[in-house]
């Protein structure tokens, strides 16, 4: 990927909003293109019988009803999650494979029936054809961190757009994409398959990973350093996500503690508390 000179302050797209879509396409451009001359092997082929071990399993609600969020968005954003499950439902990873989200969903249009949804794109919550589809990227992201998968590619939002109503997961413990040039990849450094499964209940999208066998480890995932900051008038709220590795074969007993990542992010509201 090419990177911006450093006598540029700040990235060129910022500039303009002519800028900003030249970049995206530029982006865009340079993803098709990796995904052509790639010596990666992606991985592109379902099975209709589920692998034998369950990892891990996740639900997340489909409608939030809270100040600020559209109902109808979020209606059709379950429309949008019924499309991109139908293409992952099944997905096996063998070994050595790389899954990557936009080369196994496409792009979503209006032609392939995705509606508009709620994103959350250049500082703001707005409407997008395909918006909401994130829910899906976020719920394999956190299946992933219970996994021995690596984790290729990963972002967050740039901001935060709502306060914790009902928040489970830690913050920024999901995964946004952006057709294409954020894609969500991981890949499968074990001798074993692995499997996505994917399904819907009248409240939740539910979500799995499986494997042709048993992982020696299991991990559960936490958070450290958690804080909000006012700077120059603006809030902003961080975090670091670390995972227990558990041995399974040895009583439960932790092993490890691992690093993952930190996060750090503007907030479009004020926080009860700020440290």
């Amino acid at each position: 990927m090419i990177k911006r000179p450093k006598f540029i302050p700040k990235p060129i797209s910022t500039y303009h909003p002519v800028l900003y879509k030249l970049a995206v396409g530029f982006r865009k451009f340079e993803r098709h293109l990796n995904w052509l001359l790639s010596s990666c092997k992606f991985a592109d082929k379902t099975g209709a019988d589920k692998l034998k071990y369950r990892v891990k399993k996740h639900q997340s609600v489909l409608i939030r009803k809270s100040k600020g969020i559209d109902l109808k968005l979020q209606e059709n954003k379950v429309e949008n999650l019924k499309i991109v499950i139908n293409r992952l439902n099944g997905v096996i990873i063998n070994p050595g494979e790389t899954f990557s989200f936009w080369k196994l969903v496409g792009k979503p249009t209006k032609r392939r029936g995705f509606k508009m949804g709620m994103e959350l794109s250049c500082g703001e919550a707005r409407e997008g054809i395909g918006g909401g589809i994130c829910q899906v990227s976020n719920l394999i992201y956190w299946l992933i961190l219970h996994s021995p998968l690596k984790v290729a590619e990963r972002h967050h939002h740039s901001f935060d757009p709502f306060p914790d109503n009902g928040r489970v997961l830690p913050f920024a413990s999901g995964a946004t994409v952006m057709y294409n040039y954020k894609d969500f990849q991981f890949k499968n450094c074990t001798p074993y398959k692995v499997q996505l499964n994917f399904w819907l209940d009248k409240k939740c999208i539910n979500g799995e990973i499986r494997a042709s066998e048993l992982f020696k480890y299991s991990y559960s995932v936490y958070e450290e350093k958690h804080f909000f900051e006012k700077v120059n008038g603006n809030y902003f709220r961080s975090n670091q996500l670390w995972r227990r590795v558990i041995d399974k074969e040895n009583g439960g007993m932790t092993i490890d503690h691992e690093y993952i990542v930190t996060n750090y992010a503007e907030v479009k509201y004020t926080p009860d508390l700020v440290s």
